[in-house]
């Protein structure tokens, strides 16, 4: 409006790397990687070899399991969880409902890539929790890389873990891990900080070593906050399904994928509503146990 070209006012630019600087450093950063993934992705492979064995015999199982084996298994689990029989028979219709539609084998294959995943988390994120809840530095080392893993888009990471292990249920698993892992490492480190230090200061009156001290006090105590963390990352792992039906994950994610690919829209509603099936029933149920150990804890205390 003044005439002035603000164009050439080069002050209100940022600096800007040269385009050929920038040109080579992506080179040299794609063609480092590359190397490395060519050279090093046969160990990495046999590496998580077994666990690819696993992963197929855990699936298999489940889809050789008749179903009405199935639906006692998960009713009692529902159970187990929530103590309601309400939960329990709205589990057992909803998956009546997934088989009625034709997605049993499908919504088994969901469920084992999740329980995989949950299982891992649970066994890496905890001990990683705990070591956090030690030490302050090692909260401050670790907080970013958490917060990295649950900020990152998806896609991002997708692309260095298919570079190194191809395409299939490994990398698929690995990439729902790295997205469903932080909660649990959280909310572990938060509930053991949380207990109250005249407990802790109880204990070591008694005798207890450190050992003793984390097993039979700060666990036991922080045991809502994990299994909150459980819930969470059960959760983001069935919100990753559709994304690592894209490097060969089977289960619901793919039908999902195929009507987004097709415009299939009631092809993507009956698994889309399937997908979200499975997260309310291991939402409410989790949560329900969750806090049956709250009370149990309260109560613990009050006695």
């Amino acid at each position: 409006m003044l005439g002035i070209d603000w164009s050439k006012l080069n002050w209100l630019q940022p600096p800007v790397m040269d385009r050929q600087e920038l040109r080579d450093l992506k080179k040299g950063i794609d063609g480092s990687f590359r190397d490395f993934s060519r050279a090093n992705g046969e160990w990495l492979e046999s590496i998580f070899h077994p666990l690819l064995m696993f992963l197929k015999w855990f699936q298999d199982l489940l889809i050789a399991t008749p179903w009405p084996l199935m639906l006692l298994i998960l009713g009692g689990l529902a159970w187990t969880g929530s103590r309601s029989i309400w939960m329990v028979a709205g589990t057992i219709c909803a998956f009546l409902f997934i088989g009625y539609l034709d997605m049993w084998e499908d919504t088994m294959s969901t469920l084992a890539i999740v329980s995989v995943a949950t299982m891992l988390c649970i066994a890496i994120g905890i001990p990683v929790g705990i070591l956090m809840s030690r030490s302050d530095r090692v909260q401050a080392a670790i907080l970013p890389i958490l917060d990295i893993m649950q900020t990152i888009p998806s896609f991002v990471y997708l692309i260095p873990v298919v570079m190194l292990l191809g395409i299939g249920k490994v990398p698929g698993l690995i990439a729902v891990m790295i997205y469903s892992i932080p909660p649990i490492v959280r909310l572990t480190n938060l509930g053991i900080r949380l207990v109250d230090k005249e407990v802790l200061e109880a204990a070591d009156a008694f005798g207890s070593n450190t050992r003793q001290r984390l097993y039979n006090v700060q666990l036991p105590l922080a045991l809502p906050n994990i299994f909150a963390g459980v819930n969470q990352t059960i959760m983001m792992s069935l919100s990753m399904v559709v994304i690592a039906s894209m490097i060969g994950v089977p289960g619901l994610g793919v039908p999902v994928l195929r009507a987004v690919s097709n415009q299939y829209l009631a092809l993507g509603l009956m698994n889309g509503l399937a997908i979200v099936a499975i997260a309310i029933i291991f939402d409410r149920v989790s949560q329900s146990y969750g806090k049956r150990l709250q009370k149990h804890r309260e109560g613990g205390h009050g006695g």
